[in-house]
């Protein structure tokens, strides 16, 4: 392929049969041609979760599996959507009148989430339509990032709609001044697709969920070859190298688990809301300012093994109720529920805030304890690397309670057929596990795994390829031109 610019490439359609398939769809259709196509990728958070939220760094790698829109500009002014799943029913739309239903977390809804994330970032009325053709092989629920890739890819659609080419200084500026003097190589790409990130982000909130940048992140700024660790506040991704001796296998348990369909994951994100307000408090720090716990580690200046012993000296085992949090904090439950919780967790009678202020702190030292594992690659460090990821997985399952049977059966199987580590990857509560294997044992190990888990009628009904394979760091999203 040819390099039109930063994140855009010049294909012979003809030669990719995804692509042209995607095309012939298409032109049955809508009647027309795509004038582009848009992709962003899966993710496998390989550690660091349910952190990002709360303010720390994540390792995540992109994966092969990705979100592709065919892309069609017209001058209706309406969206009309259309999916290659026959599952998913066709939508349309004013492109200036979007709404969004909190309620019904429907595949529309997290297009819509990049479109007008877009429009409101900008501030752009009286926008033209699009015609688009969406064709998605991440496996749905999985904990693999179907949905923000949907949302990154919907957002870099409508920038690219809009005519705002990365190969323009001035599109740079509007979307970041206060990096351009920071950054030399790759400085259009760069600037565009960290900002192109934060948007996104903030715009998946509009589906309800209170997520925090991790999977919008790496589908931007992934690379292939290397794993990221991804920073926040500012936004920085850093090169991770893997060990060549090993590779990553996802497997799916095949139990679904839409985040945005539950209370599970914002309830989370409330109870370290919470935590950090009462820490703050503890130790005097102005805790009404405060929303995430790696604020109150900053603001002390302590480290994450201190913020550990703080946290059990400053909160209890025991579930905190409403009425105690509030009698800690000097506020009405009124103020409660409509200053610090989301709509969907306002009616939540019990907050487990010292078990998840516990997993957040120890499972951030994993993340650098790892990163620094793959700089120093002593000669053991596949086994070391592993017992960091069974560490992450016991510290989901018994203090941040986001696992489930399947998936703990599941972990249980890799680590009896060879893996070092295993562990839920994703929000869980289903979704998939990812466990590091070495590379002369994975050709017995996948087909270990497949008899021991796989057998069963319900999870036979997955698709193959959605069930069970290694991966590889992968690269990020980008826009396709028709050569």
């Amino acid at each position: 392929m040819e390099t039109e610019g930063p994140a855009t490439r010049r294909v012979q359609v003809s030669e990719h049969p995804r692509l042209l398939k995607l095309k012939e769809v298409f032109k049955s259709k809508f009647g027309s041609l795509p004038k582009f196509y848009v992709r962003a990728p899966g993710r496998v958070n390989i550690i660091g979760e349910h952190i990002d939220y709360c303010g720390y760094s994540v390792l995540p790698m992109a994966i092969e599996q990705d979100m592709l829109i065919a892309v069609e500009p017209v001058k209706t002014h309406t969206l009309q959507l259309a999916n290659t799943n026959p599952l998913y029913s066709d939508f349309s739309t004013s492109a200036n009148n979007t709404e969004i239903d909190k309620t019904k977390p429907l595949w529309h809804n997290y297009f819509l989430c990049g479109f007008k994330g877009i429009q409101e970032h900008f501030g752009l009325s009286n926008l033209p339509g699009m015609n688009c053709l969406v064709d998605g092989n991440i496996p749905p629920s999985s904990g693999l990032s179907s949905s923000s890739a949907l949302v990154c890819c919907a957002g870099l659609a409508t920038l690219t709609v809009l005519g705002m080419s990365l190969s323009k200084i001035y599109a740079l500026w509007l979307l970041c001044p206060a990096l351009v003097s920071r950054y030399l190589y790759h400085l259009e790409e760069l600037c565009y697709s960290m900002k192109l990130a934060e948007i996104c982000t903030k715009s998946e909130h509009y589906i309800g969920t209170e997520g925090g940048g991790m999977d919008q992140s790496i589908s931007f700024l992934a690379e292939e070859g290397t794993a990221k660790l991804i920073e926040f506040s500012p936004l920085r991704a850093t090169d991770v190298k893997l060990p060549s001796e090993a590779v990553f296998v996802i497997a799916n348990s095949c139990v679904e688990m839409n985040k945005a369909a539950t209370s599970h994951f914002n309830i989370r994100v409330m109870e370290c809301r919470l935590a950090a307000k009462l820490l703050a408090k503890y130790k005097g720090l102005q805790w009404d300012k405060v929303l995430r716990l790696e604020e109150v580690q900053a603001k002390l200046g302590v480290s994450l093994e201190e913020m550990l012993l703080i946290t059990e000296d400053a909160l209890h085992t025991e579930p905190y109720s409403p009425e105690e949090v509030c009698r800690c904090l000097g506020i009405s439950l009124q103020e409660l529920r409509t200053q610090i919780l989301s709509p969907n967790t306002q009616d939540v009678l019990i907050f487990k805030l010292c078990q998840r202020a516990k997993h957040v702190y120890s499972e951030a030292a994993r993340v650098l304890q790892f990163k620094k594992m793959c700089e120093e690659a002593p000669d053991d460090m596949v086994p070391l690397l592993g017992e960091l990821m069974n560490q992450s997985h016991a510290s989901c399952r018994d203090m941040y309670e986001c696992s489930c049977p399947e998936l703990d059966q599941l972990v249980d199987i890799c680590r009896k057929f060879g893996a070092p580590g295993s562990r839920l990857t994703g929000a869980g509560w289903g979704g998939c596990t990812v466990s590091i294997v070495p590379a002369d044992k994975l050709p017995s190990f996948l087909a270990n795994v497949h008899e021991a888990y796989y057998q069963q009628s319900a999870r036979s009904l997955v698709p193959e390829e959605q069930r069970l394979f290694a991966t590889k760091p992968g690269g990020g999203a980008l826009v396709f031109l028709e050569a």
